[in-house]
This record gives C-alpha cells, sequence and structure tokens, in this order.
C-alpha cells in the first residue's frame, strides 16, 4: 500500500480510573481527534478538554470526586485549578513528580499496548481508533484489570478515618 504525504491528525485519549470501596472499578475515557490546522496549535488536551471530562466523570458517577493526578503542566493550570477549587464535589491531589509508578491509569496504557492490537498495521487514523476504543472498552467491562492497576501502584483505598479505626 502506497501512502502518500505525513498525515496532520492526531489521537489524544484521557482517563479516569475510578475507585470506590466496595463497589465496581470503573474506567472513564475520552479520545480526542487534533486537526493541525495551523502550525504550533496545541495537539493534546487542554484544561478545559479535563474540565468537561470531570463533569462527565461526577455525572456519570454521581458521587463526589477525589482526584489523583500526575503533575501534567495542563493538571496544574491555574484555571482548571480555580475550576477545581470553586467546586466541592472535586478534591484534587497530586502524586509526586517523576512517579508513573503510583499512577493507575499508566497501567491501564500498559494493558492496551500488550492487548491484541498491539501488533496490529493501522490503515488509516479512524482505524486507530477504532481498535483504540474496542480495547479501552474491554478493559471498562473487566473492573477487575482496572482493579490491578491499583493493586500494582501499591496504593490503598483506606482512608486517614478508617486507617485510625
Amino acid at each position: 500500500m502506497r501512502v502518500r504525504g505525513r498525515s496532520q491528525r492526531r489521537f489524544s485519549i484521557a482517563a479516569l480510573a475510578c475507585y470506590k470501596h466496595g463497589e465496581r472499578s470503573r474506567l472513564i475515557y475520552r479520545p480526542k481527534r487534533h486537526v493541525d490546522r495551523k502550525r504550533g496549535g496545541r495537539r493534546s488536551f487542554t484544561w478545559t478538554d479535563y474540565r468537561d471530562l470531570l463533569i462527565a466523570a461526577h455525572q456519570q458517577l454521581g458521587a463526589p470526586i477525589v482526584l489523583v493526578w500526575d503533575n501534567l503542566n495542563v493538571h496544574r493550570d491555574r484555571r482548571l485549578r480555580e475550576f477545581i477549587d470553586t467546586h466541592d464535589w472535586i478534591t484534587c491531589y497530586f502524586l509526586p513528580s517523576y512517579a508513573p509508578d503510583l499512577n493507575p491509569v499508566e497501567g491501564i496504557w500498559s494493558l492496551l499496548r500488550r492487548s491484541s492490537q498491539a501488533n496490529t498495521a493501522f490503515t488509516d487514523p479512524d482505524h486507530l481508533m477504532s481498535v483504540l476504543r474496542h480495547g479501552l472498552r474491554q478493559i471498562q467491562y473487566r473492573s477487575n484489570l482496572v482493579d490491578g492497576c491499583l493493586s500494582e501502584t501499591g496504593l490503598t483505598l483506606t482512608t486517614s478515618r478508617q486507617q485510625r479505626q
């Protein structure tokens, strides 16, 4: 197959691994397609994309969110921090710098890379996105995989109140 030129299309996916003691773990994700119409344009999630993801997660879960984030620069964006600070249903903590081993979502990406689609030759960007969605849906339906990503970090769901008792 001949391919002419170079595709300027790019995809990003943001994901939240959601855990609640005594309940089934959930994976909530949002893909985004970036069309590079102009050079120098942002080709990743913006603070508004993350804001919209948090709102959707809150609506889907129907409960307050304790957010544990890595130190990605957009996670620390002033406008996103203002949004989080003005909503009492979000509590935010940041992981230490350079600690991907403490982030359960990194385990999700690892599972996705090692899935049956790992050695697929994608025919076009739409094929890539459909395969990624399929792989993420397979992980979504198997909450034990999402649980395993948390246990690999060594972190637990106990709160300080539970630890004192």
